[in-house]
């Protein structure tokens, strides 16, 4: 496949505008065009160690869960390996594509694939992801009623204001009198301007309504997950269910005050990789996930709240069969797409 074509055919598996603000997502070193990718090579974190294999396996592009790129570069040498990283990438003509916190979001993604550490449950999004681009411009709609008499005058003075869109006037009758109902769009700044204007003419701005535009939620997708299990379990055999499901020897447990191994889960919030802030004041009997801050366990544990941590990327990495074979069927069988062997996580228990 191109390229170009590839990376569509991967936003359309799940959009970067689904990413939180923060990352830094897509693609993000573009060998020259046109380039053409027969192998698709898949890793959680993109190491040097990594790049050698992918050299060595002739992939054209890379897809790492992680962004290697994440805060900016300012020069590109031998100097650091996140440098080397991209050097090496560009001369052997290798992409690096990186869909981190969209694959996050997404109902066929990291956290739905979590989940199944736990068993037969249903789970929610612990902060539901909105529409993109619905509404497509402004954060506010203000609607008015004006007459004649001051019609002309006001939208003269509101078409000054920058960041104003979709001003549209309808008739309107308000109590008995022949009147134009004003509605327009406006960005937060905007908004100040619009009220401070309004708010000169004691006539208008009693008739004035000011709505909040919210994008719609949308749904099974999202920041975390909570998950309701069909029949309560031990916290000792939903430990075992999890190093089962991560392939792992070990796991760290905090238990909540006044639990222990056998007191019944019922309902647990999990988010993959760093999840104190998206599990922070979230009501539930477990928390699972990669990493917390010893405070946020600290704040779970006094709430009895029982911690489950198994290292950032062990909570990741194990989706990435699951990824392998969901973008075979996405891209048609069209390209070879392999998982890669040296990737791991950077800590072990000695």
């Amino acid at each position: 496949m191109n390229l170009r074509e590839l990376v569509s055919a991967l936003n359309d598996f799940a959009s970067p505008s689904l990413a939180e603000s923060w990352d830094n997502v897509g693609l993000l070193v573009e060998p020259s065009p046109p380039h053409t990718v027969n192998t698709l090579f898949l890793t959680n974190d993109l190491t040097e160690e990594v790049m050698e294999e992918a050299v060595q396996k002739k992939a054209d592009l890379v897809l790492s869960y992680h962004p290697p790129i994440f805060t900016p570069l300012k020069r590109v040498t031998w100097k650091t390996w996140k440098e080397r990283l991209v050097v090496r990438a560009l001369e052997n003509r290798i992409g690096i594509y990186s869909p981190h916190t969209a694959y996050d979001a997404v109902p066929h993604g990291v956290n739905n694939w979590l989940t199944k550490g736990l068993g037969a449950c249903t789970s929610v999004p612990l902060h539901p992801s909105t529409a993109p681009g619905s509404p497509a411009e402004g954060t506010h709609r203000v609607e008015f009623c004006a007459d004649a008499e001051h019609l002309d005058a006001v939208l003269s003075k509101i078409k000054g204001i920058p960041e104003i869109s979709c001003l549209t006037t309808l008739p309107a009758r308000v109590e008995s009198e022949e009147q134009t109902r004003v509605s327009l769009t406006c960005s937060q700044k905007a908004l100040l301007e619009v009220v401070a204007l309004l708010s000169q003419n004691s006539l208008l701005y009693p008739k004035t309504e000011i709505l909040l535009l919210q994008k719609p939620l949308l749904p099974h997708t999202g920041m975390g997950r909570l998950c309701t299990l069909s029949e309560p379990l031990s916290l000792s055999d939903i430990i075992q269910r999890v190093k089962a499901h991560l392939q792992l020897p070990h796991v760290r447990v905090a238990l909540g005050a006044g639990r222990t191994l056998e007191s019944p889960v019922k309902k647990a919030a999990l988010c993959a990789g760093s999840g104190g802030s998206v599990l922070k004041g979230t009501e539930a009997d477990l928390y699972l996930t990669g990493e917390m801050s010893h405070h946020d366990v600290l704040d779970a544990v006094a709430n009895g709240i029982s911690v489950i941590l198994c290292e950032h990327s062990n909570t990741e990495r194990g989706f990435l069969s699951e990824l392998r074979d969901a973008l075979a069927i996405h891209l048609q069988n069209k390209i070879n797409i392999i998982v890669s062997e040296k990737d791991r996580d950077p800590l072990q228990v000695a």
